[in-house]
C-alpha cells in the first residue's frame, strides 16, 4: 500500500493512495492539468485512478474534481449534503459519476471509512483508508484529517494506530496572531470550526502515533501564517516531550510540498 500528496495548501489539495495499480484521489483542488503532471512525476498513470473521494465543498478541494472526472471518467464519492453543496460546481457529469456515499464504502479495491471533522463549510470529512484483510497480507491503514479547528473524538477513534498519517499543520499561532490577516479571519482560521495549529496537531500526533506507524505527513499547512521549518520542528519537540519519539523511534514526519508531490510512500508489511 502507498500514499503521497499531490499538492497540499490553501491554493489546492490532492492526496492519492493506494495498492498495486488501482489509486484512488482524496480531493483535487488543483486544476486537472496541473494534478496530471504531479501524477506523471511520481510516475502513476492517469489509468490507474478509480475515483475521487471528496472531503469537503471548499475551492482548493475541489477546483479540478469536475473536469479531472470527465477526462479521466471515473467516479466522484461524496455524501448526499456535499453533493448539494458542490453538485453546481463540477459542471456535467453522467449519471454512473455521481456516487453518493455514507460512512463507509469501497474505491479502488481498499475500503474507505469516512468521520467528521469540524470545519466552517456545509460537512467536512477526515478519511480511514485501508485494504481489505488478507490471509497472506497484515493490515495498513492511511489516516487523513486536513481541515479541523479541534481535535475531535472522531478524529482519536479513527487515526490512532494508523501506519501513515496525513494530517493538517495550517499555522503558527505567533504568525498568526501578529501577521497581516484581518481580526474576523484570524478569528475564523483559529476558532472551532477552523485550522488546526502545530501544537494542537502535535498534541493529536502524540495519541495517534503506535508501535506501527510508519509516516506521517504534515498537510495543509499556511503559506503566510506557517512554515515547513516551523511546523516540522514545533512538532518534533512537542512529540519529545511528551516521550512519543521514544515509544515509536522510526517513525519518520515529513511536510508536504505545497505545489509538487510529495516522494511516493511505500508501506512497509
Amino acid at each position: 500500500m502507498h500514499l503521497t500528496t499531490l499538492a497540499s495548501g490553501s491554493s489546492g489539495n490532492a492526496i492519492l493512495v493506494g495498492e498495486n495499480n488501482r489509486h484512488l484521489l482524496v480531493d483535487c483542488g488543483i486544476s486537472g492539468k496541473s494534478l496530471l503532471h504531479n501524477l506523471s512525476q511520481v510516475n502513476i498513470p492517469d489509468s490507474e485512478i478509480e475515483g475521487i473521494v471528496v472531503t469537503h465543498e471548499h475551492v482548493d478541494h475541489i477546483r479540478g474534481v469536475g473536469i479531472l472526472a470527465r477526462k479521466l471518467k471515473i467516479p466522484i464519492y461524496a455524501t448526499t449534503g456535499l453533493w448539494e453543496a458542490m453538485g453546481s460546481s463540477l459542471g456535467k457529469l453522467a449519471e454512473n459519476q455521481r456516487i453518493e456515499v455514507q460512512s463507509s464504502f469501497s474505491c479502488a479495491g481498499l475500503n474507505v471509512v469516512l468521520y467528521p471533522t469540524s470545519h466552517d463549510s456545509r460537512e467536512s470529512y477526515g478519511l480511514k483508508v485501508s485494504r481489505p484483510r488478507l490471509k497472506n497480507k497484515g493490515d495498513l491503514a492511511v489516516g487523513i484529517a486536513t481541515d479541523s479547528g479541534v481535535i475531535t473524538q472522531e478524529m482519536h477513534r479513527h487515526l490512532k494506530g494508523c501506519d501513515a498519517l496525513v494530517v493538517e499543520a495550517n499555522y503558527d499561532e505567533e504568525r498568526l496572531k501578529w501577521g497581516p490577516y484581518p481580526a474576523y479571519l484570524k478569528k475564523r482560521i483559529s476558532g472551532r470550526y477552523g485550522h488546526l495549529e502545530n501544537k494542537q496537531l502535535a498534541e493529536g500526533l502524540s495519541e495517534w502515533i503506535t508501535e506501527n506507524t510508519q509516516r506521517v505527513i504534515l498537510a495543509h499547512l499556511s503559506e503566510e501564517n506557517n512554515t515547513p521549518e516551523i511546523a516540522l520542528s514545533t512538532v518534533m519537540r512537542i512529540l519529545q516531550e511528551l516521550n512519543s519519539s521514544k515509544k515509536c523511534p522510526d517513525v519518520l514526519v515529513q511536510v508536504a510540498p505545497r505545489y509538487t508531490p510529495h516522494e511516493l510512500i511505500q508501506l512497509r508489511e
